[in-house]
């Protein structure tokens, strides 16, 4: 004969199961928020990485070459795969050159894209900046082309100190090149 104990049914039947359940939400709560918290520091982490690695190239290509002037307001960075021996002339890409033969490249085996988007050097009145390409949804919800116009009045330096701009976690999503 089983001896029934209403504490003991009282325990096993509810308050373990019913603990267990709780402690199961506030886990998945705390992986979900982690989870996208941490997605979104990789994507700054990736965008920060490129763009700085993008800096080194251009000012080795500024060094040597000397960049005349490129020509749109907003050219794709998808030249930098080229090599020494690729082209004619003084044009890389829409990159102008002052001396061609002076070119290093490959310096890079792929071009660097985010989401699938190449990044971009955008004139401005202030300079020239390289900034993710068009479409690309930043990690603060922000959309390049959308609700952040890069056109020839944007100024991008302000926008890389703004949160709801080039800017997330204390990371600059963009960065000045110097020409010439």
């Amino acid at each position: 004969m089983r001896y029934s104990n209403e504490k003991n049914d009282l325990l096993h039947g509810y308050i373990i199961p019913g603990a267990i359940a709780v402690f199961l939400v506030i886990f998945a709560g705390f992986a979900i928020i982690s989870l996208r918290y941490g997605r979104k520091n990789a994507s700054v982490d990736v965008l920060t990485s490129d763009i700085n690695e993008l800096e080194e190239i251009f000012k080795k290509i500024n060094k040597t070459a000397k960049i005349i002037s490129f020509d749109h307001q907003k050219n794709w960075i998808d030249f930098l795969h080229i090599k020494k021996d690729g082209f004619i002339g003084s044009e890389v890409g829409s990159m102008n050159l002052e001396y061609p033969d002076r070119w290093e490249g490959p310096y890079l085996k792929d071009n660097p894209t985010y989401r699938g988007k190449e990044y971009q050097i955008v004139r401005t009145k202030k300079g020239y900046f390289i900034v993710p390409g068009d479409g690309v949804t930043l990690p603060n919800g922000k959309v390049i082309g959308k609700d952040i116009i890069l056109d020839e009045n944007a100024d991008i330096k302000a926008l890389a100190y703004d949160k709801n701009g080039l800017r997330f976690n204390n990371n600059s999503l963009t960065v000045r090149i110097d020409i010439g």
